[in-house]
Parts: C-alpha cells; structure tokens; sequence
C-alpha cells in the first residue's frame, strides 16, 4: 500500500501543482510538505489543510482510496476557490487583490457551473440559523451587482471593513434593507443605507462533517 508521503506527492502532481503552490494553498509550510513526501515528517497534523487544498478528503489522501484512479491520474477537479475570512470580505475590493499566501483554505467548487470567481465564507454566529449554523460554508458570486438583485436574495454587503451575510427584502426603489433569517436574533432588520457595497451574492451553501446541507439557493 501507498505511503502517505507517496499518496500525497502522486495527487499534487495529477493536479499540476509545485510543492510551493501547494504550501500556498492550504498554509502549510513548504519544507514540512517536502518532509511529508520523503516520509521525513515527525508529524502528520497538516492531512486535513492538504486534503482541502488538494480537493479530496483527509481518508483519500491517507489511504489512496481516490475516485477514478487510472494509469497514475487522479480525476478530481482542478479548480479550487478560496475560503477568505470575514475581514478579508469586508475589506476586498476584489477577489483578484487578495494575497493567494494570506488564504488558509481552499475548497472545490460544489457545481461545475460555479465561475472562478466565486469564492468560500465561513459562517460565524446564529443570525441566520437554524437555516445556516456556526461553520456552514456559503458559496458567494461577486460578479453580481444590486441591479441584479431580487427580494430574498442572500447576500454579503460591506460597510467599511465589516461584511454580514442576511436576506435582502426590497419594498420598493427607495427602500431595500437586510433581514436575519433567526427570527431572534437582533438588530432583526438592517437598512441597506448609503455607503453600504455589495460583496456577492451567496448562490450555494455545505455543511462540514456530514450534516445535511442547506439547499441549492440560486444559479449563478
């Protein structure tokens, strides 16, 4: 049987990424990706940050067991998107101006049809539960713009460097606000005032360690 060493080098090279692109991706360190490789490493704490960079599961990875495994090519998707933190959305004026080295996490896109741009958030807070808990994923578009939107959209807006994720409700050309989903939580409503920009729209969302996931929200 493959070592993980061996497994992990195999996959990195079938996805078409140096040691050092990898170490960007997932945050951890070249040397210690190297040290994997050669079956050096003291420690393999690093499995889960590699898996996801990698775009397959931590067991995958430690054992081999990878979909479609054929003649020494791995068939996983090539595409990874970003998980960026809530001040990096809050603070981004794009996508494209974000530091790949400054992204801990990187994920496999969760329909072929999601564009490049979309990138990951990690849900923080009861605001939108039971809809969305603590630690869900919400996949976010940020090629929309408010004209594109519709009432009940889900959306992430900025104001300053703080981003929120709520429910747009739009009562008429002059009045658009942001609601929470937890009918308790509070402030409730939030006015969509002046000043206020649009990060993206959330189009798709998982939930981690295989509770059920939230439903398809809206095609890109």
């Amino acid at each position: 049987m493959a070592t993980l060493g061996e497994n992990l080098k195999k996959i990195r090279k079938a996805k078409k990424m140096t040691q050092k692109e990898l170490a960007q991706r997932s945050g951890v360190k070249q040397s210690v990706i190297s040290d994997l490789e050669t079956g050096n490493a003291k420690s393999t704490g690093s499995i889960l940050e590699l898996a996801n960079a990698l775009g397959v599961t931590a067991e995958e990875l430690k054992k081999g067991i990878t979909p479609n495994f054929d003649n020494n090519v791995v068939s996983i998707t090539s595409k990874l998107l970003p998980v960026l933190s809530w001040v990096q959305a809050g603070a981004m004026t794009s996508v494209e101006a974000i530091d790949p080295s400054e992204i801990a996490e990187w994920l496999p896109p969760l329909s072929n049809e999601d564009p490049d741009d979309c990138f990951y958030l990690r849900v923080v807070g009861i605001s939108n539960y039971p809809t969305y808990q603590d630690g869900d994923y919400i996949l976010v578009n940020p090629s929309f713009q408010v004209c594109d939107l519709l009432s009940e959209d889900l959306i992430v807006v900025r104001n300053s460097t703080d981003a929120t994720f709520k429910k747009l409700i739009i009562e008429s050309d002059e009045r658009k606000y942001l609601q929470a989903l937890n009918p308790n939580f509070q402030p409730n409503i939030i006015e969509f005032e002046e000043g206020m920009q649009l990060v993206g729209l959330v189009i798709d969302a998982f939930r981690p360690l295989g509770g059920s996931r939230p439903k398809r929200v809206r095609k890109s």
